[in-house]
């Protein structure tokens, strides 16, 4: 039930009149630890779990239960690390700044963390979920040249709003019911993503046919049923919203579009660029990481988009593949030997010659096109589990602002 409360402005924002503004310090202890001498094998790899910044991605999940490295006791003993008790709600202050978790068990933290343990007037999951509301004011904060990080000053003036203990229960129950519903989403999403790839191994190499198809499949090279042409011009700065030709440019193959172009997001003004040919399949020519991230193939289902410089543009001579088919098949089946062409150190380049020795095992166009079908089926599934996930997430995101402002109050 809502209840529209009245408010009151303070040092820290406007609340309800019912909520206090106190000093974190007064209703938790802050404490922080110490990374034992590394030089001592002794005080490393022990039974005592350790949170570093190893540990980052495992934060922002509410609990964490374990940590990368372990300390022995004698690490504890000589060091300035302490053990946290079970409950302990702990936040990054240096690299992944803002990030924060309640320790499921006993644990010792790295000098990069703070570490409260919640006294009688507050709540650790209200904690823990107040200071994720405020992780973009701890991001803004930080600072440094190399690392940057929130000084201890700032966490001994650090105040908080302070409604009573069962409300604060009732705001944490609320937020961790989305938690575990984003939870469970994001297990859905993984385990379709898990099938979609089992079943693309199995298919795109035959091990697994699809109904109604048999027959042999025919080995040909890449150049017997493409050419591989380049696009030209083009860049960030010339594209606009409403520009009068679409166009591609090569870094939205790595951010934007997936296996299959149906739509195209932007557009120039500029006419420079290869027009493209319905059932073009596109793959970046370059890239500062590694090789295997040139092996992201795009079919595009669009005549006349202007590809931008730095694609690759595998065009058909004529109707031996599905362009969809291709797409997949270069980046799931052929991403290794992708990788073994490309060439570079700083830059590495993956070249139109090399792609067209490359051997394909195609199976006749209707199969090709069924199995492309079922890939395309799944991706559209998946997007639509993505979306559903983005909106729980947002929709966390408003009701942290609202219930732990007391804008909506719980009863």
């Amino acid at each position: 039930m809502e209840v529209k409360p009245s408010f009151k402005q303070t040092v820290i924002g406007v609340m309800p009149e019912s909520w206090g503004v106190v000093l974190l310090d007064t209703v938790a202890k802050r404490g922080s630890g110490h990374t034992p001498d590394k030089k001592h094998p002794e005080y490393w790899n022990g039974s005592i779990k350790w949170v570093s910044l190893q540990d980052s991605a495992a934060l922002d999940n509410l609990y964490i239960e374990d940590s990368a490295a372990t300390i022995t006791p004698a690490g504890i003993a000589n060091s300035s690390a302490v053990l946290h008790p079970a409950g302990t709600v702990v936040l990054s202050r240096d690299a992944g700044v803002g990030k924060s978790a309640i320790m499921k068990e006993e644990m010792a933290v790295s000098q990069h963390f703070m570490a409260w343990q919640c006294g009688s007037k507050l709540d650790n999951h209200f904690l823990y979920y107040w200071l994720q509301a405020r992780k973009s004011e701890f991001e803004r904060i930080a600072n440094g040249s190399t690392i940057k990080t929130i000084g201890l000053p700032y966490f001994r003036t650090l105040c908080i709003q302070l409604p009573e203990l069962l409300e604060q229960r009732a705001i944490a129950t609320a937020l961790s019911d989305i938690d575990a519903l984003l939870a469970a989403q994001d297990k859905l999403i993984a385990k379709k993503r898990n099938i979609k790839q089992a079943t693309m191994q199995q298919l795109l190499t035959g091990k697994r046919r699809l109904p109604g198809f048999s027959g042999e499949w025919e080995v040909k090279r890449l150049g017997d049923v493409a050419t591989v042409l380049k696009g030209s011009g083009l860049s960030k700065g010339k594209v606009s919203q409403a520009g009068s030709s679409k166009c591609v440019l090569y870094g939205e193959l790595f951010t934007t579009y997936s296996r299959i172009i149906t739509e195209v997001c932007s557009s120039t003004d500029f006419n420079e660029g290869l027009p493209s040919v319905y059932g073009d399949v596109l793959l970046p020519g370059s890239t500062t990481t590694v090789g295997i991230d040139l092996a992201t193939a795009s079919a595009l289902l669009c005549d006349g988009v202007l590809l931008g410089g730095d694609i690759n543009v595998v065009r058909a001579k004529g109707l031996g593949y599905s362009p969809e088919f291709l797409a997949y098949l270069l980046t799931e089946e052929k991403r290794n030997q992708i990788a073994d062409m490309a060439q570079g150190i700083t830059i590495i380049h993956l070249y139109g010659k090399s792609l067209l020795q490359l051997e394909l095992c195609l199976p006749s166009l209707e199969e090709q096109t069924a199995i492309a079908t079922v890939f395309s089926d799944m991706d559209t599934k998946l997007a639509a589990l993505e979306q559903q996930r983005d909106k729980t997430r947002a929709l966390k995101q408003g009701m942290m602002q609202e219930l732990l402002t007391g804008r909506i109050r719980l009863v």
